[in-house]
């Protein structure tokens, strides 16, 4: 027997796909830079079934490349063409949610919104917010460390999680399923596998912390004149205001295209800078601390949505569907130090339009929590000249020392520009614990690292 006989015989044939069978989606992720599709597809049912296929490829040494939502943007689920990708779309469900302790057990291939629904039904609240919460799947979440919208009060996925199971390269389940928020015994093994991409191990389950519901959320829209006002707002609003949400920062460039296609006029004029402020203190509350902040120069003007239909429509603008059309559109996600991205952003727009007069550069992002976001549409060379592209912002981004990936993980299209966020001792000790934990390689192969 071969393998792909072997594979069936332990998931079962309909568990194992070929060809035309596993349709279009399993070759790329949403960087759309996938371009074959895998040897095959298999679509395991639980735990035992992912640990059956992993020893069944360790032994016959062949790649495997886990597969969730396929919402990524790093090209960290696109197959080269020689893996058996595993998908986990099959391994979904919530398990149980424990109210005393403020928890909830699920499967890997669950979406992102099932729990949160979940979690709301029993009073609770799961933090952990993307805009591609129908979609993106919680292993895929944990395995990219994902961030997001509410990382400024509630951290990264990171701080969501208590327990993980794993299943390591050989088909080893490791099964670390706390549900304590303190547990020093030892070390921490979950942190192995969230944000390593799926290049130790497989998540196959998780205990995710919830939190009290945060209750009403006032929305406003501040029009900002100046970087330096928007950092200033940010450490005004946590230390007078409380109860921060999302700090939501996008330049006049961003704003101005996504609400003119919207169709939305917000203000009477432009600004140099528009930014979302989300708080739990009432609209009453919100509004003096506005008033106070105009005053003093911080804002030039403010909205604050009073109804759930204004703040979506704030919010769409910041979610920025109409710049996706933009043509050989190109979205990065990195971080620096809160009080730098201002003079990164002017020096990353100067040196793309150095190259590519009339490209289109804007900015957006969280800055509370140091990440932000940049739209990029050039005429580069198609193929290989969108890493002229990343050369650039990369490169730029090495003279801050910021970070190339804020949260959306390395993949593959981050990897040759590791090096300007990582030294080379942090990533031989990477590659150390991969060869520990994977000594054949087999666990998506020729990501991160």
């Amino acid at each position: 027997m071969n393998l792909l006989d072997d594979l069936r015989a332990a998931l079962g044939g309909s568990a194992v796909l070929e060809g035309e069978a596993m349709g279009a989606a399993p070759a790329s992720d949403m960087s759309y830079t996938g371009r074959s599709l895998p040897r095959a597809l298999l679509r395991p049912r639980s735990t035992e079934e992912v640990s059956a296929a992993l020893k069944l490829c360790h032994a016959a040494g062949v790649p495997v490349i886990a597969q969730g939502g396929m919402t990524g943007l790093a090209g960290g689920s696109n197959p080269s063409g020689n893996e058996i990708a595993i998908s986990l779309a099959l391994l979904r469900g919530i398990e149980e949610v424990d109210s005393a302790s403020a928890s909830m057990v699920v499967k890997a291939g669950t979406p992102l919104e099932e729990c949160q629904r979940a979690a709301a039904e029993h009073g609770l609240f799961l933090a952990l917010d993307l805009g591609s919460r129908g979609s993106c799947q919680v292993g895929g979440n944990l395995s990219t460390n994902a961030g997001g919208i509410r990382v400024i009060r509630y951290g990264m996925a990171r701080e969501q999680v208590l327990g993980i199971e794993a299943v390591l390269a050989d088909g080893t389940v490791v099964s670390s399923m706390n549900r304590m928020l303190k547990n020093n015994a030892g070390y921490d093994l979950k942190h192995l596998f969230i944000g390593s991409e799926g290049t130790l191990g497989v998540i196959t389950r998780a205990v995710l912390r919830l939190h009290p519901p945060p209750g009403e959320i006032t929305t406003t829209l501040c029009a900002v004149e100046s970087y330096d006002q928007v950092v200033a707002l940010l450490r005004r609003a946590q230390s007078s205001l409380g109860g921060i949400m999302a700090f939501e920062a996008m330049w006049e460039d961003y704003f101005g295209f996504n609400a003119e296609a919207l169709k939305l006029r917000l203000f009477a004029r432009s600004h140099p800078f528009c930014v979302i402020l989300e708080s739990t203190k009432p609209a009453g509350t919100v509004e003096t601390f506005l008033a106070a902040a105009v005053e003093e120069g911080l804002i030039a003007d403010a909205l604050i949505a009073r109804s759930l239909r204004e703040a979506r429509e704030i919010w769409s603008v910041r979610e920025g569907h109409p710049i996706e059309t933009l043509p050989n559109l190109l979205n990065f996600d990195v971080s620096l130090p809160i009080g730098r991205i201002g003079d990164y952003a002017e020096a990353c727009t100067a040196a793309i339009r150095k190259r590519w007069p009339d490209a289109h550069v804007s900015f957006y992002g969280h800055v509370g929590d140091s990440n932000v976001h940049i739209c990029v549409s050039a005429p580069y060379a198609p193929g290989e000249g969108m890493h002229e592209v990343d050369a650039i912002v990369y490169g730029v981004l090495g003279d801050y020392r910021g970070s190339i990936s804020a949260e959306h993980g390395v993949g593959t299209l981050k990897r040759p520009y590791l090096r300007f966020s990582r030294s080379p001792n942090e990533i031989a000790l990477m590659r150390l614990l991969k060869q520990a934990l994977d000594p054949k390689g087999i666990l998506n192969p020729g990501k991160v690292i």
